[in-house]
């Protein structure tokens, strides 16, 4: 039996069409945005939950918003004062990576639906239909700035020296008792803001199979549109595994409410570090003090650990493995993971695509997803208490720093995927594609 695929000619293919008029490409642009702010706060509000921050001195609402706003690309600012001749120095930047990619997902389904019954998209229309999605963002995002903004009592707990500490400070120094708190930077906001619900719209429209194009487009449809969906699954794979593992964490080893917040608040911080790892990829970073970030034991013990360079230590396969063997594991889960990945992108598309086409698309969009997945992991968290504006009191202050070394990873996940890429095409040979019909053979 021999195969042909079937495909319609330019000729034949449907006039692109509107996608609605403009109050109900408005009314479902506003549904969009409405579900994926109430996604992300959902999440955002359980994870705090787990976390103990409804505990908070009436500030849960204040923290649930700054959480949202980081998850949605933006900068909230740390301050912190003690008096006039102490002060506190309080500094974070992260994102908490589920909670962004619960919104993204719902924003992207939200954004998509309207267009399924559709052959072909106008670009005006399109283009409509986006630009209401990000302006109605922005602005729901300019809203919730404004209430993430909120002043904590610091109570610093533990042994004797530190209660005579604080007397000292306030006996001889005219201190008062620190305080921290965070504000929206409402600029930057917007503008990283803006960067992410473009991302999120352009991703959707690269990995969804059945969302129609401007015809100028369509072209491009089948060398990405495999290969970025594959991309996804693979990170979303990840973050199942991360999951399925956290579940039988907090079932068998206790801590149920602190893991249940990770998984909630940064469960793909954790498992695209491991997916960066796992193919040679590495990251840079130190933990020093009493203060940390939920983080698994071996990563904190590697980042304590001085390792080659006096400020930094080298979080790779090695050095966690050098912690606990079992980290080794993550080079083979990467391996069947990804090639997984190339195979699915292999068979979504056509059959006449030669595995060197397939080593090459998937090459790309693994170095393009690691060029996006790698950054966000970012972490850099630092409170500490000084005197008189000279020097740290080291007992009662700490910094966690993790950085990627992004063009390593991303020179590795081109590697492999240019290696997975050509494998999976050879093994999707063997398969039937959608599109394809037999006709007998001479």
């Amino acid at each position: 039996m021999g195969r042909v695929s079937s495909r319609l000619p330019a000729s034949a293919r449907p006039p692109a069409t509107s996608t609605g008029s403009p109050a109900r490409v408005a009314l479902q642009a506003l549904a969009a945005v409405v579900a994926g702010f109430a996604a992300m706060g959902v999440v955002a509000a359980l994870g705090l939950w787990a976390a103990g921050a409804a505990d908070l001195p009436g500030g849960f609402a204040a923290v649930l918003a700054a959480v949202v706003v980081m998850a949605s690309g933006g900068k909230v600012d740390l301050s912190g004062d003690a008096g006039a001749l102490a002060g506190t120095q309080a500094e974070l930047t992260a994102m908490p990576l589920t909670v962004t990619l619960v919104g993204a997902l719902v924003t992207g389904f939200c954004f998509l639906r309207p267009l399924r019954h559709h052959a072909v998209a106008d670009a005006r229309a399109l283009l409509l239909r986006a630009a209401s999605v990000v302006v109605l963002w922005l602005a729901a995002l300019a809203g919730l700035s404004a209430l993430a903004r909120h002043d904590f009592p610091l109570t610093l707990g533990g042994d004797e020296s530190q209660g005579s500490l604080m007397d000292l400070f306030g006996e001889l120094l005219n201190a008062t008792n620190p305080t921290v708190g965070f504000r929206t930077d409402l600029g930057p906001t917007l503008f990283y803001g803006l960067l992410w619900i473009l991302g999120v719209l352009v991703i959707s429209l690269l990995v969804s199979r059945g969302t129609p194009l401007p015809p100028r487009l369509v072209r491009y449809q089948e060398p990405v549109r495999p290969a970025a969906f594959a991309m996804l699954l693979l990170l979303l794979a990840y973050v199942v595994v991360g999951l399925v593992i956290g579940i039988v964490v907090a079932a068998t080893k206790g801590h149920a409410a602190s893991t249940l917040a990770v998984l909630l608040l940064g469960l793909p911080n954790i498992t695209w570090i491991a997916l960066g790892v796992g193919i040679g990829g590495s990251w840079q970073g130190r933990a020093e003090g009493p203060f940390g970030l939920p983080m698994p034991q071996v990563l904190d013990a590697v980042l304590r650990s001085k390792g080659d360079s006096p400020d930094l230590s080298t979080v790779d396969l090695s050095s966690l493995a050098a912690q606990d063997a079992r980290a080794w594991w993550l080079l083979p889960v990467a391996a069947v993971l990804v090639l997984a990945a190339a195979f699915v992108a292999a068979v979504r598309s056509p059959a006449r695509t030669p595995p060197w086409r397939h080593a090459l698309h998937l090459g790309v969009a693994f170095a393009l997803a690691m060029l996006v997945a790698a950054p966000v992991t970012l972490v850099e968290a630092r409170f500490g208490l000084s005197v008189l504006g000279i020097g740290d009191l080291a007992s009662l202050g700490g910094e966690v720093l993790l950085r990627p070394d992004i063009w390593k990873t991303v020179g590795f996940a081109l590697l492999w995927g240019l290696v997975a890429g050509f494998l999976g095409g050879l093994l999707a040979t063997r398969v039937h594609r959608k599109g394809e019909v037999d006709r007998p053979g001479p």
